[in-house]
């Protein structure tokens, strides 16, 4: 189930599922320490003797204000005759998500509409040891296990406190949880549970006929008691309407704070571009880890998490947001990437957000022989990035500790980690996590980073380490010409494997082999490269009424059981986005330019209501697929609009 709705300030995140459930709560870091496991708080109401959970039930519309992370929720349900209306946020600066309610009436009679609010945590992720209790001094339910505290409060007409609830046991024979305890519309009033244990609240409203009546809820989160009790009072004291009005104004300010012209791109693609801004500060910890997903349902697909750093997703991110505008949010991402990188200058595959490493996917053998298990792209993609940061910032006191700890220390080791005859890359695995071999997009990967690496050792006029790392560079450019073309296909191919003095070829074609132009390493009209993207659009060009670009022939990858067949995969963001840069790239006039357009719009049609973009989407009725949403596919349309409106000016000339 997507994740429609997420609202973060960095330490904080809740995400929200197509039924308008709070389904993730991440803290203090953003992507480590889900405290829901991916279980639903259900959000209910009872009235007339009914009561009712949001689910099939309701007619939802789940937006956010516009350029805001405030939601702007529409929940409609004729046969109990209401509408609520709701707004969520994260509070900028304090680690509190709160939710204002406003309940419509529908009917011409007064009614009392009970509002029920539940909680299933699993503090740290699991659910041995915590411990649910309504404290009498703040009137609130408290969640706690060590170093992990919520705090639950509410209000309505300025009187605050919790005067329904109920504390209970659930994962347990006999016990489905304590929203079963709301279903007769009362609430039993069990102060205290622990174990696996939970929790709900009750707001009664009283609605006039035809009126409106409104409410507030919060959950304070915090590492000690003292903290959430605090946060508690500068929520009565400033007041919830004026913490979210607060939140509004400090986010719209941030995504207008650039003043841009799109050229001739359609409203409904800067609506997109602006709401990908936001959602990918979302996903950001404040101490630097970019987040690839943070979308627990993928746990239950594949018993791991997208909620990882890897450098790639990472350095994708950090150089749309800086080419936009935005080079101090990403700022701590690559004194992250400093921190972690090996000793030998190369990452591995991610990192948890607090730096330390994470699940590994990759073994260290292939063919009995030993080998790294790392993805040299990433690597090399961070100095690509920190070079645009630095072209866009021009922070030279930012760059210099970097030189040494970083940038050296990786394009050292892009040096050196190659085959002595033909000059390319030593094997590693593929962006996609799938092969291991010599793979075209990584060559590109690394040519660009250590160019980029080249750009910093003259910067800092270190003459003879630039004309190293370029002459490198043109090497594997040599290298890559030579080897990773099929002359008999005559295209570039995804990648070789060392056979006697050459390559043995892999005939699959990958939208990733845009890379090549898309990185810049060789120029878009390159009669090789137009020839490579020609093959990539016919072959992977979905022809289902949904259209949309695969990634490779064949791609299995949450592939539905009800595809049609005859497609090569699931329609994915990034690679109908790298369609669009390499029309963009080629584009000689505004005309030429105009063929990109088709790709963002497709793009803008795909996303969720709320502008969310997931990974994939289904190839016949575009539902999301995968994680929702997903940061690498928010950072490929802010980049490829950057991309666009930079050729449109300059062809408008």
């Amino acid at each position: 189930m997507p994740k429609d709705l997420p609202v973060s300030n960095g330490n904080l995140l809740f995400n929200f599922d197509s039924d308008y459930q709070i389904r993730d709560v991440y803290f203090p870091f953003i992507g480590q320490e889900n405290h829901s496991k991916g279980d639903p708080f259900r959000f209910g109401v009872w009235v007339d003797g009914r009561c009712s959970w949001m689910g099939p039930e309701w007619e939802k519309d789940l937006r956010y204000h516009d350029d805001s992370l405030v939601t702007d929720v529409i929940l409609k349900n004729k046969s109990l005759g209401l509408e609520l209306r709701c707004h969520d946020v994260v509070d900028v600066d304090l680690n509190i998500y709160i939710k204002k309610i406003e309940v419509e009436n529908l009917q011409d009679n007064e009614r009392q509409v009970r509002l029920f609010f539940c909680h299933d945590f699993h503090l740290y992720g699991y659910d041995i040891g915590d411990t649910a209790y309504f404290d009498p001094r703040p009137r609130s339910i408290i969640h706690y296990k060590a170093n992990r505290y919520f705090l639950i409060n509410c209000c309505k007409s300025g009187k605050y406190g919790v005067n329904h609830y109920a504390c209970g046991d659930k994962e347990v024979p006999g016990r489905e949880g304590v929203w079963k305890d709301a279903e007769d519309g009362e609430l039993s009033g069990n102060q205290i549970s622990w174990g696996s244990a939970d929790s709900a609240i009750g707001i009664w409203l009283h609605v006039p006929p035809g009126g409106k009546a409104a409410a507030h809820y919060w959950i304070a989160a915090g590492t000690h008691y003292d903290e959430v009790a605090q946060l508690n009072r500068d929520v009565i004291e400033k007041t919830p309407d004026e913490l979210i009005k607060r939140t509004s104004d400090y986010w719209k300010a941030w995504v207008t704070k650039e003043a841009r012209s799109f050229g001739d791109l359609p409203e409904s693609i800067i609506d997109i571009y602006n709401r990908s801004l936001l959602v990918l500060r979302t996903q950001i910890d404040n101490r630097g880890a970019i987040t690839a997903a943070n979308d627990s349902d993928i746990v239950r697909f594949a018993g791991d998490t997208y909620s990882y750093m890897w450098g790639r997703d990472g350095a994708f991110v950090a150089a749309a947001l800086a080419k936009a505008g935005y080079t101090h949010v990403c700022m701590k991402f690559f004194e992250f990437c400093a921190r972690v990188i090996t000793e030998d200058g190369y990452l591995y595959q991610h990192y948890n957000p607090d730096g330390s490493l994470a699940s590994n996917w990759h073994p260290w053998l292939v063919h009995g022989k030993a080998v790294l298990p790392i993805q040299e792209d990433s690597t090399a993609l961070i100095l690509w990035s920190l070079w645009i940061h630095y072209q866009c910032s021009k922070d030279i006191e930012f760059i210099r500790p970097l030189y040494d700890s970083l940038i050296k220390k990786s394009a050292d080791f892009m040096v050196n980690h190659r085959d002595p005859k033909t000059k390319l890359p030593i094997p590693s695995y593929d962006l996609w996590e799938e092969r291991y071999g010599v793979h075209t997009y990584t060559v590109a990967s690394v040519i660009a980073g250590l160019r980029a690496a080249g750009n910093f050792a003259r910067l800092f006029q270190d003459v003879l380490l630039a004309e190293k790392y370029d002459k490198t560079a043109e090497e594997i450019k040599a290298g890559l010409t030579k080897y990773l073309y099929h002359k008999k296909l005559k295209r570039y191919a995804r990648s070789g494997y060392r056979k006697g003095k050459g390559y043995e070829l892999d005939e699959v074609i990958d939208v990733s082999l845009s890379a090549i132009v898309v990185l810049g390493v060789l120029p878009p009209r390159d009669p090789r490269m137009v020839e490579t993207m020609e093959a990539i659009q016919q072959q992977l060009w979905l022809n289902t009424p949904v259209e949309g670009c695969a990634r490779y022939q064949n791609d299995v990858y949450h592939r539905p059981d009800d595809s049609p067949e005859g497609i090569p995969g699931n329609p994915w963001f990034i690679s109908t986005l790298w369609l669009a840069e390499y029309y963009i790239a080629r584009a000689e006039s505004l005309q030429d330019l105009c063929e990109a357009i088709p790709y963002l719009q497709w793009c803008a049609k795909n996303a969720l209501p709320s502008g969310v973009l997931a990974e994939q989407v289904h190839p016949v009725n575009s539902s999301p697929l995968s994680v929702s949403p997903l940061t690498w596919s928010h950072s490929s349309f802010v980049w490829a609009v950057l991309q666009y409106t930079d050729k449109f000016n300059s062809l408008k000339k």
